[in-house]
């Protein structure tokens, strides 16, 4: 059973992603080692996962809101969009698909011209659609209202006509033998039909996404071109290696910032 405080700190969590021990113990007016046998036992019943100075939602089954995704490690999905709009050039087409850090792609995308951006991302078709420079080519299929995701048999088959020269895509976790991994299996049929019909496959993703569980494998790290992330463990970093993926860590580790891995 769940004391009150530990049910509000639960739903905090689902509301943020993230909760922290010093936040808490201020909202609440207990110490912090209150704080912590409250997030151990929610952890003990797996429903937290212990980070760093607090704790994160672990359901595998349940998603974060898209606004609060919004703002979990806001300043490494920035920096992680540079990173990847860096490797495309100009007029070149490309996919993006659903997710807080795509979309964090797709904005430093916006300095580019003549792009040709195939989306099932309704955030991100918003985004660039202003913008003269670009052509922006938006799926159909049903939309999802948790966060503007266009998934379904329609949006595959739409995905399919294409043959592009870059694909961005997101996902909600990666595992530690480097399986991707997805909540929605109706999203998981889009992303595999993108990586299917690009020539070069960048994923785009926090180092948040280490810590998460999915319930559905869109595939493996090992098809990837690149993965761009702000800082990756030393088994993600032996995969890549292993299998020829560029990684590109925008906030590595100090003991790794002299390393390239190809």
């Amino acid at each position: 059973m769940l004391s009150d405080r530990q049910m509000q700190i639960l739903e905090a969590a689902k509301r943020s992603g993230r909760v922290s021990v010093d936040e808490l113990a201020g909202r609440y007016d207990v110490s912090v080692q209150t704080i912590r046998k409250d997030l151990n036992e929610l952890c003990e019943q797996r429903l937290l996962s212990r980070v760093h100075g607090g704790a994160i939602l672990s359901s595998g089954v349940e998603n974060v809101g898209y606004d609060a995704r919004r703002t979990i490690a806001a300043e490494e999905k920035a920096a992680i969009g540079r990173a990847v709009a860096d490797l495309i050039p100009d007029r070149a087409s490309l996919f993006v698909n659903i997710g807080t850090t795509t979309e964090a792609v797709a904005h430093a995308l916006l300095r580019h011209a003549g792009l040709m951006v195939i989306t099932n991302n309704i955030n991100v078709a918003t985004a660039m659609r202003p913008y003269p420079e670009m052509e922006v080519v938006i799926a159909g299929g049903v939309v999802r209202r948790s966060d503007g995701g266009i998934v379904g048999e329609a949006a595959v088959d739409f995905i399919r006509q294409f043959r592009v020269d870059f694909a961005v895509i997101g996902v909600s976790a990666i595992d530690a033998d480097g399986s991707l991994l997805d909540l929605d299996y109706r999203e998981v049929r889009v992303a595999q039909a993108i990586i299917s019909n690009a020539r070069h496959v960048i994923l785009a993703s926090d180092s948040s996404k280490f810590e998460r569980s999915a319930p559905v494998r869109i595939g493996h790290l090992d098809q990837m071109d690149t993965f761009v992330t702000d800082a990756a463990p030393a088994t993600i970093q032996h995969i890549c290696r292993d299998n020829d993926v560029r990684l590109i860590e925008t906030s590595p580790a100090p003991a790794d910032r002299s390393q390239s891995h190809r």
